[in-house]
């Protein structure tokens, strides 16, 4: 037993310009502070249906089943893939930063056959690249990253839904750190299924991850649903693969969970749902085209921030995201200091990076609620203060630690 009082949650003021989480926008977290109700009440059955037709605008697409998984961004890929894939599956996965990886490992673990490229990181794919792999390795689903955090870079889309109709290729993306933010369009550009997360440019907490899938990609979910509830087929030739070896996040259950039916699954995570429904309806509200815009304006204003103070930006910044850079560490600065002295002085959180990136850059983000003019200048005027070795600040800190 602990001897010490505890007392309520308080956390310490902070700005969260890193590549996420961010800080919640106000509206969201008073929407999350709403009563609880039943999950089969009307107004609460009503609700999510609310919550998939604003999240058919975020994706821009008229995909029936568009919904939440209950869970963190993670969650809502691993439900796509372990729901897509059987074991000996061929997957395709154009690496080009660390989630790319993450796809790799998921994917491996439905024991599919998990095929990949790659590309320096800081670079993406050209269409051609895709498809040549894609015709040497004739997989049943393509895996990408739309916009890789560990990178910065985001991958064009526009041509991998053409190439994968024409070669029968279920196509998956990760629109985790991109959604709300960049330019998005699940079916013009013939994406089967997209998960997200609401921690980056839609302004939430972690927790809940929005889901949009294809007719045929639903299709293929749907047919190993009978697997699940234990009756085979008839005829043994046409009974599915192995069952799905996940059950709490097997994509076919929660359709009949989020589908007219609403067949019990599992306590619906509802202030999550209050949550993620708000940040839905606070993006529509503003217009998909204007929060793209904003995204573009201040990552911008950040972007040429950091050159102004003679920083160098790694990667192709023709492919960058617009809410998120990847800014070079000056040589001899020892960027984990400088990162915590940021923290512990102004506030102010920006991150560290993975792989090949570690200790060489820091990631500093401008998304969601925190795409705005005060908390990109307010960004940028700390770090100019931490880069300084001499002066008044440095003086006055020095006054502070004695």
């Amino acid at each position: 037993m602990t001897s010490r009082v505890i007392g309520p949650i308080d956390p310490p003021p902070r700005l969260l310009m890193g590549p996420g989480p961010i800080n919640a926008d106000p509206r969201v977290l008073r929407a999350m502070s709403a009563q609880l109700v039943g999950q089969y009440d009307p107004w609460m059955t009503a609700t999510m249906n609310e919550t998939m037709a604003l999240y058919r605008d975020v994706f821009r697409t008229a995909n029936e089943q568009t919904f939440l998984v209950d869970g963190t961004s993670r969650a809502g890929i691993e439900a796509a893939l372990v729901s897509l894939l059987e074991p000996g599956d061929r997957v395709l996965v154009p690496v080009f930063g660390r989630f790319g990886h993450l796809l790799t490992e998921i994917a491996e673990r439905c024991r599919a056959e998990v095929h990949t490229i790659e590309v320096p990181w800081g670079e993406v794919f050209e269409p051609q690249q895709v498809e040549d792999a894609v015709r040497r390795v004739q997989p049943k689903v393509l895996a990408v990253v739309q916009g890789d955090t560990s990178t910065t870079m985001c991958q064009p889309l526009a041509d991998l839904g053409e190439i994968c109709r024409r070669h029968d290729v279920l196509l998956y993306c990760d629109a985790t750190a991109s959604l709300g933010g960049n330019a998005f369009e699940a079916d013009a550009w013939g994406l089967d299924v997209v998960t997200a997360g609401l921690q980056k440019c839609l302004g939430g907490p972690s927790g809940s991850a929005p889901i949009t899938i294809s007719d045929r990609a639903a299709a293929v979910i749907d047919g190993r649903k009978h697997v699940e509830a234990g009756i085979r087929a008839d005829d043994e030739t046409d009974a599915p693969g192995e069952r799905i070896a996940s059950n709490y996040l097997d994509l076919a259950q929660v359709m009949d969970y989020w589908g007219p039916r609403r067949l019990n699954h599992h306590t619906e995570a509802t202030t999550m749902l209050y949550g993620a429904r708000e940040c839905a309806r606070l993006l529509v509200e503003e217009g998909l085209d204007a929060a793209v815009e904003r995204h573009a304006l201040h990552g911008l204003a950040m972007l040429e921030g950091v050159r102004g103070l003679g920083l160098g930006v790694f990667g192709d910044v023709a492919h960058k995201m617009h809410n998120v850079v990847a800014v070079e560490i000056p040589d001899g600065m020892d960027g984990d200091a400088a990162r915590a002295t940021l923290l512990a002085d102004f506030g102010i959180e920006i991150g560290t990076s993975f792989g090949p990136l570690h200790g060489k850059v820091w990631r500093i983000g401008t998304m969601g609620y925190n795409a705005r003019t005060d908390a990109v200048l307010t960004t940028l005027a700390a770090l100019e203060q931490v880069l300084r070795t001499t002066g008044g600040v440095a003086a006055a800190q020095e006054v502070y630690a004695s």
